[in-house]
């Protein structure tokens, strides 16, 4: 299985309200389908602190995390949640090292994107995240 490893609707080509294509495929590598599921719960959950989810995610008031992580596994067919709060930690800390790695080798986009300290927002995202796990089981 080859995973999109940066699923989000930024990358998602719309017919209005109606998905009808995936863009940006470089992050993609072989995995497992649930590393795709981990990428999209980190921004659907989301896995950000609440002034990020009112100003950059648009709600209205705090999410309800614990049950929107349940919805879309549901949604996804799952049998539980249970484990995908780890899941999406992982892949917080897999995305982190691929940006490195990249940015490393030369990667124009990378090297930008770490310029403008994208690795440093990557691991408060991974602290939150450990930090306030509690909010998403």
């Amino acid at each position: 299985m080859v995973c999109h490893s940066d699923f989000g609707p930024w990358n998602i080509v719309w017919d209005g309200t109606t998905p009808v294509g995936l863009l940006d495929f470089e992050y993609a590598r072989p995995g497992d389908p649930l590393d795709d599921v981990a990428f999209a719960l980190d921004y659907v959950v989301p896995f950000r602190d609440d002034a990020t989810c009112l100003r950059w995610h648009r709600f209205r008031k705090p999410p309800d995390r614990q049950r929107r992580l349940r919805l879309f596994a549901e949604a996804y067919g799952l049998a539980s949640a249970e484990g995908l709060v780890d899941r999406v930690i992982m892949s917080q800390h897999e995305h982190l090292e691929v940006v490195r790695r990249l940015a490393d080798r030369g990667d124009r986009r990378q090297v930008d994107l770490v310029a403008i300290g994208y690795l440093l927002e990557l691991r408060e995202r991974v602290q939150w995240s450990v930090a306030h796990r509690h909010l998403m089981e």
